[in-house]
Order: structure tokens, then C-alpha cells, then sequence
């Protein structure tokens, strides 16, 4: 299970940090054959097909380089613990003792429709053992923006907007207003269009619009590439609801999910390819953020920077929707019991919409960021003052700063 996975690497972590603390054998190479492992397996997504394949392959490597380092380690805490967790990781995965190994020299494994094979193989060269770095953007709800640098953004943005437009991907979002009088929008159609990639696939678009999800790109295909193990693959989850795109030729992951009458999207991508793009491009949300006039918070989605305005009485008034502020931080604090950005969020986008959808949507939004994001650290953002105390200085400023935006997103 990817559970077992994620404690078994929790342990390599603790294995690098009782050998980097004891004196180990100078000749005990269980450190070398963790490294190898992880750097053979950090890149891979156990939704795609072949997951098995492949991380049995690292396995068997994995394996078989504690056999050779076995002499050494006689004694050795950490290499018994590594020997016992390969033992368990295969039974989990039946993966059979005899079997192609995975190469840990990137040169040899050098495949060109495979980011992570040719980043790897310019690390190898340069001396550096890290794996890519990679950046996630996200789009949800009235809309909330969070960009690359992880910035966390409420804006308006009517209308066709660009959040990604780099020499390798586009992706064009266009956004209406959700109740009448206000300045309020969310995402009805969402353009990806995936660059032509030399051998490895020819453009492939795609487009969703409310109530059409589709599981394919525009010419019909599913796909794009040629030979069994495919450059770039759109997989259905939920029929209608949630697809996902994977371009391993640009080590990049897309999920795009309708909840309600509205879409959501999140990307990961590497950091090389996120920012290779020409001067001429500069306008993308994910990018820059969304431009000041159309911002209705201080540009890290803090309510409480709307504090000590004025709240207007005007004739929009009996439009409002009939959630009160106490009924959506209850219905909120269900699905996120942690109170920070995204409770924010939720609770804004109820208050304003009256719309019950829009709680799905902030969760599932922070459910993309855990399966995307590459930093844990960073997957929950509060507001200054409240990091760290979710339950403290954060609930007041959702209590005090929201009915005063609320307000002036009806302006």
C-alpha cells in the first residue's frame, strides 16, 4: 500500500540519520544502496499503469545491493532494518525475488519521453543525487488562486485567464459570476493544451466545461506517443466528475475535478519547464498571481487584511444567500477540522454563494494539494498571526474579516 511505502522511506530517513550520527564500517555501503532507492523510486505515481513493475524492479535492485554490502554490515542495526522492510515491501507488492533489476545509472536507463530519466541523467553528470524540483498551483472555488511560490490569492478574474502559458503546456481558465450584483466568479471551462514534444507526442488539447468532463482530448484520443508505455495519458477516476493527465515526457500531473456547477484544477510541475517560458508570456496567474485591481484580499488570501473597511448598505442586501456565518464554519469545519486557508476559503465561498457545493470544492482542493504538492511543510498556509494556532487568532479573523468582504465583494 502507498501507506507502507511512505513508512518504509520515513525509516530510509531515520537510516541516513543513524549513519550520518555512528560510526559506521567505512566499507558498509547500506547508505549508497538507500540513495539509489529513492532516487529510483521518488518519481513514481502509483496511479499510473506499470507502478508495479517498475518499484518491484527498484526492489530487486534495492535487494540486491544489500546482498553485496552484507559482509560488511554484519552487526549493523540499519542495514537488518533495510533488509527486513525490502522483505515486507515485496511480499506487499508480490513481487517475485527473480526479474529485471532497475539501472541505478541514468545513462543507461536514458529514456527521452521520460523526464524524470533524462533530468536524472543531467544530475548524474553533474554530481548531484537530488531528485527535480517541482512547483504546484491550484484553482478552486470563488476562485482561490494559489501560485507557484505558494502565494494564496482570492480574485475575480471574469472572463478568460491564462494561469500557465510556458514553451511546454498552456492552460487557459474562464470564469463567470455566481450570483448577480456581485464581483463573486468560479470556473466554468478550463483549456490544456500539452506543446508538441518532438518524438514524444504531437500537441495534444483539452477542454472541459460545465456538465462535459470528458476522458479524452478534443481529436478523441486518450493518449499521446507511440509503444506500450504512453508519453501522455488522461486517466478517469469518477466518470464526469474527476480526470487526471500525466505528460511523463514533461514529468508534469494534472487533475481536474467538476463538484457542483463549477471546476477545480491542480498541477504539479517541474520547476525547470514551469519557468522556461518568453518575456512575452509573463501573464500567468499561477506565475505572477492574479493582477492588484483584480485581487479582493491583501495577496495571501488573508480576510482579515479587509478589517476597517466600511460595510455598505446597499439595495443588494436581500440577495445575500441564507448561510449565516455560525452555519458555515460548522458545515467547513466537517470536512477541514484544521482552520487555514482553505477553511477560510470555504467558509468565504458559502457565505457568498450560498452554494453547499462549494465546501467539496475547498476540500477536495486540499486533497490535490497532499496527493501534489511536493513540500508537507507547506500543504496547510494561515494567515499571519495565526500560523501554528489554527484554532486560535485564525478563527477570529474568519469571524471578524469575512462578513466585511463579503461585503465588498457585493460592491
Amino acid at each position: 500500500s502507498s501507506g507502507s511505502c511512505k513508512a518504509f522511506k520515513k525509516m530510509l530517513g531515520l537510516t541516513f540519520f543513524l549513519i550520518g550520527d555512528c560510526q559506521q564500517p567505512a566499507q558498509c555501503r547500506i547508505q549508497k544502496c538507500s540513495t539509489d532507492f529513492v532516487a529510483l523510486t521518488s518519481h513514481l505515481n502509483s496511479a499510473i499503469d506499470g507502478f508495479d513493475s517498475e518499484f518491484c524492479k527498484a526492489l530487486r535492485a534495492y535487494a540486491g545491493c544489500t546482498q553485496r554490502t552484507s559482509k560488511a554490515c554484519r552487526g549493523n542495526l540499519v542495514y537488518h532494518s533495510a533488509v527486513l522492510g525490502i522483505s515486507d515491501l515485496m511480499s506487499q507488492r508480490n513481487c517475485s525475488k527473480d526479474g529485471p533489476t532497475s539501472s541505478t545509472n541514468p545513462e543507461v536507463t536514458h529514456d527521452p519521453c521520460n523526464y524524470h530519466s533524462h533530468a536524472g541523467a543531467r544530475e548524474h553528470r553533474g554530481g548531484d543525487l537530488n531528485p527535480p524540483g517541482y512547483l504546484f498551483c491550484g484553482l478552486f472555488g470563488d476562485p482561490h488562486l494559489r501560485t507557484f511560490k505558494d502565494h494564496f490569492q482570492t480574485c475575480k478574474v471574469e472572463g478568460a485567464w491564462p494561469l500557465i502559458d510556458n514553451n511546454y503546456l498552456s492552460v487557459q481558465v474562464t470564469n463567470v459570476p455566481v450570483v448577480p450584483g456581485s464581483s463573486a466568479t468560479a470556473t466554468n471551462k478550463i483549456t490544456i493544451i500539452f506543446k508538441a514534444h518532438r518524438e514524444c507526442t504531437d500537441q495534444k488539447v483539452y477542454q472541459a466545461v460545465t456538465d462535459d468532463l470528458p476522458a479524452a482530448f478534443v481529436d478523441g484520443s486518450t493518449s499521446g506517443g507511440d509503444g506500450d508505455t504512453k508519453s501522455l495519458l488522461i486517466l478517469e477516476r469518477e466518470s464526469g466528475r474527476y480526470v487526471e493527465m500525466h505528460a511523463r515526457y514533461i514529468g508534469t500531473t494534472v487533475f481536474v475535478r467538476q463538484l457542483g456547477r463549477y471546476l477545480t484544477l491542480a498541477i504539479r510541475m517541474p520547476e525547470d519547464l514551469a519557468m522556461s517560458y518568453e518575456e512575452s508570456q509573463d501573464l500567468q496567474l499561477c506565475v505572477n498571481g492574479c493582477p492588484l485591481s483584480e485581487r479582493i484580499d491583501d495577496g495571501q488570501g488573508q480576510v482579515s487584511a479587509i478589517l476597517g473597511h466600511s460595510v455598505p448598505r446597499t439595495s443588494l442586501a436581500p440577495a445575500w444567500p441564507g448561510y449565516t456565518l455560525e452555519a458555515a464554519n460548522a458545515q467547513c469545519h466537517e470536512k477541514m477540522p484544521v482552520k487555514d486557508i482553505y477553511f477560510q476559503s470555504c467558509v468565504f465561498d458559502l457565505l457568498t454563494t450560498g452554494d453547499a457545493n462549494f465546501t467539496a470544492a475547498a476540500h477536495s482542493a486540499l486533497e490535490d494539494v497532499e496527493a501534489l504538492h511536493p513540500r508537507k511543510e507547506r500543504w496547510h498556509i494561515f494567515p499571519s498571526g495565526s500560523q501554528g494556532t489554527p484554532h486560535g487568532r485564525g478563527h477570529w479573523a474568519v469571524s471578524l474579516g469575512l462578513p466585511c468582504l463579503i461585503f465588498i465583494v457585493f460592491l
